[in-house]
């Protein structure tokens, strides 16, 4: 009678772990890699670049509360909107010296 109870008792137990451990696994599929944006060639399509406003944005959010470090992203902006501005004034005179 003891074996009958012993035998009824670790069929429980057995069972009861494999049913836990089912519950536990999951079931759904792995997620598929992301595929790369192809231009119309074929080819990986080139990254956007940052707009000078979004450059400067970044370099004021990682200098945080230092003031020497956002002079610094104050003062590369000034430089590189006027670097833009010289050569739209040069694109803006070659295109009058072409029109004559």
């Amino acid at each position: 009678m003891k074996k009958m109870i012993a035998l009824f008792v670790s069929t429980a137990f057995l069972l009861g772990t494999t049913g836990f451990a089912v519950a536990t696994t999951t079931t759904t599929p792995a997620p598929a890699p992301m595929e790369k944006k192809m231009d119309d060639k074929g080819k990986p399509a080139a990254k956007k670049a940052q707009t000078a406003e979004e450059k400067m944005a970044a370099c004021m959010k990682k200098a945080g509360d230092d003031t020497a470090k956002k002079a610094d992203c104050e003062k590369k902006a000034a430089a590189a909107k006027a670097k833009m501005e010289k050569a739209a004034e040069k694109k803006m005179s070659e295109k009058k010296d072409e029109k004559k």
